[in-house]
C-alpha cells in the first residue's frame, strides 16, 4: 500500500512518500502553493504520478489533544482535499513531527538555510512512517 504524506502549514507543504509495500516513509518534495486549489492540483498530482493508494495528512493537536486553529485548518485541507480524489484522505496526530525532524537534520549536521528548505518533508516523512507502522502492528 504506497501511501502520501504531507505536513500542511501556513505557506508550505511537506511531502514524503512510502515504498510500495508501505513499510518506509521517505522525505519527497515541499510544495509552495500560491493558493489550496493550486496546492490541491499539486498534491493530487503527485498521487497520481506516484500510485499511491492513500494520504495521510498531519494533524497538529495541541499537547491536551484538543483542536487549534491550525489543526482546523488542515482538517478544512483535508476535507477539501477528498473533494477532489476518490482516494482515502486519513489525518494522522504528528504532535513533535516537526522537532523530531529539526532534530534528525540537525544531528546530520545539515546547515540551518538547508534546514529550512527540508524540514517540512522531513516532518512529513516521520508523519507517515508513524502512520504506516502503526497500521502494520494492527494487522
Amino acid at each position: 500500500m504506497r501511501a502520501l504524506g504531507l505536513d500542511v502549514g501556513e505557506r508550505r507543504i511537506g511531502v514524503a512518500l512510502s515504498d510500495p509495500e508501505g513499510i518506509l516513509a521517505v522525505a519527497l518534495t515541499v510544495i509552495e502553493a500560491k493558493s489550496d486549489d493550486d496546492a490541491l492540483r499539486r498534491v493530487i498530482a503527485l498521487a497520481g504520478e506516484h500510485e499511491v493508494e492513500r494520504i495521510v495528512i498531519g494533524l497538529p493537536l495541541s499537547l491536551d489533544g484538543s483542536l487549534g486553529p491550525q489543526a482546523q485548518k488542515v482538517q478544512s485541507f483535508a476535507e477539501s482535499l477528498r473533494g477532489y480524489t476518490e482516494l482515502p484522505v486519513v489525518t494522522w496526530d504528528e504532535r513533535y513531527s516537526t522537532v523530531d525532524a529539526e532534530r534528525v537534520l540537525v544531528e546530520a549536521g545539515v546547515k540551518r538555510e538547508k534546514r529550512k528548505k527540508h524540514i517540512d518533508s522531513v516532518a512529513a516523512a516521520f508523519i507517515l512512517q508513524g502512520y504506516l507502522d502503526r497500521q502494520r502492528n494492527n494487522r
